[in-house]
C-alpha cells in the first residue's frame, strides 16, 4: 500500500513541476508550485523525515509562494 502512495505522489510531483514549467500565468504557476512544494512535505514524511518536511511545508509552500504571489501583484499577472 505504501509503494502504491509513493508511486501516486511521485506522479503528482511530476505533473506538478511539468505544469510549472508550461503554464503562462503566473498567479497560476504559483499555486502549482505551492502544491509541488506541499506534495514534497509529504513524501519527505513518508521518508520517515520529519523535520525536513515541517521546513518543506513551512517555506516551500508558505513563505515562498507568499513572496511570489506579493512580487506579481507589484507586476503584471501573466508573462
Amino acid at each position: 500500500m505504501t509503494e502504491v502512495l509513493n508511486a501516486l505522489l511521485l506522479a503528482f510531483l511530476i505533473v506538478c513541476a511539468v505544469g510549472v514549467a508550461y503554464i503562462r500565468d503566473l498567479l497560476s504557476a504559483v499555486i502549482l508550485f505551492s502544491s509541488f512544494g506541499l506534495i514534497m512535505a509529504v513524501i519527505w514524511q513518508q521518508l520517515s523525515a520529519p523535520d525536513v518536511a515541517m521546513v518543506e511545508a513551512a517555506l516551500g509552500t508558505g513563505v515562498v509562494a507568499l513572496l511570489l504571489v506579493a512580487a506579481i501583484s507589484k507586476t503584471e499577472r501573466a508573462e
